[in-house]
């Protein structure tokens, strides 16, 4: 496995980027600043703020998703990223950007319809799946990169 996969993501309670090496996820890193977990086996919420540097700056394949709070269709695939994101922790991220609350990262990527799913490579987009999908599509998706 390449020794050279790092992620750069957001603090879940201060905000703060932090850089993380994900071979090391074992040793459960925490924020520099806060010294809070943070935790890399579920969903990582990005924002309109920190989206260009998560995935521009992570050398595994971000898979974004690319949701509302009050859509169904998103809501059922909410436990399939957190599946894919507790399986796959070290080799894939997986990001949430809220499109309700960020609304400049939707509109420079075009997102018309929710959910959305783009993988990010080196923070250029190589693959996009619109609508829920059954979790071995969802799988097939993400091995994809």
């Amino acid at each position: 496995m390449n020794d050279n996969r790092k992620a750069t993501v957001a603090c879940p309670f201060c905000a703060t980027l932090n850089r993380v090496d994900l071979s090391r996820i074992a040793q459960h890193p925490k924020c520099g600043k806060c010294g809070k977990p943070i935790l890399l086996d579920r969903p990582i919420a990005v924002s309109d703020a920190t989206f260009e540097r998560v995935t521009a700056d992570t050398t595994v394949p971000v898979l974004v998703d690319f949701y509302a709070d009050w859509c169904g269709p998103c809501k059922m695939m909410a436990p399939l990223l957190d599946d894919v994101a507790r399986r796959r922790a070290g080799e894939v991220l997986i990001a949430k950007l809220d499109t309700d609350r960020n609304p400049a990262t939707g509109m420079r990527f075009g997102i018309r319809g929710i959910p959305t799913m783009i993988l990010f490579r080196g923070g250029q987009e190589i693959a996009r799946r619109v609508g829920a999908v059954p979790p071995k599509d969802l799988d097939a998706f993400v091995n994809s990169a």
